[in-house]
């Protein structure tokens, strides 16, 4: 299975890591520079990135996957 992305805030910056991973592998300064990092993370990966929020919500999801279609259910 493919360990999906995070951005998070960490300490008044941004944190990219892998699912289930206690630390992360980068942190960054600004949401803008996570995110790019985290996306060719998922990319790679070919799993979904999940960015969150200061208040530690989901606020955006982008699947990098192969998706199926159409989609289930």
């Amino acid at each position: 299975m493919k360990r999906n992305v995070h951005v998070t805030p960490k300490n008044g910056k941004w944190a990219v890591k892998s699912a289930g991973s206690s630390k992360p592998a980068k942190v960054t300064i600004t949401q803008k520079e996570a995110i790019n990092i985290g996306k060719n993370m998922a990319k790679n990966r070919e799993s979904e990135l999940l960015v969150h929020g200061r208040n530690g919500r989901i606020r955006q999801k982008n699947s990098y996957g192969k998706d199926p279609f159409p989609p289930e259910g």
